[in-house]
């Protein structure tokens, strides 16, 4: 995995891009030594976010699941909790 500055990655921001998206490969940015963020192809992006999905759905079933989770709050009140 590549490692860049921020003032490398400001100076080569289309080449960053089209290096994560065409060559797929994943590069890091960091200031002063701390990484900060990642340029990924899309597709890591993806397979990441069906990853999260996945475990959120495994944790909503154990929580389901949970005898002591039996209690139901209205949905109204949540939305109003919320300020939605």
């Amino acid at each position: 995995m590549t490692r860049l500055t921020t003032t490398e990655a400001r100076r080569e921001f289309s080449a960053i891009v089209n290096r994560a998206a065409f060559g797929k490969e994943r590069l890091v940015v960091h200031r002063r030594g701390k990484d900060l963020v990642a340029v990924v192809p899309v597709e890591d992006l993806i397979l990441l976010e069906s990853l999260e999905d996945a475990l959120d759905l495994e944790d909503a079933r154990k929580a389901l699941a949970d005898p002591k989770n039996r209690k139901r709050i209205p949905w109204e009140r949540v939305k109003s909790e919320l300020g939605l």
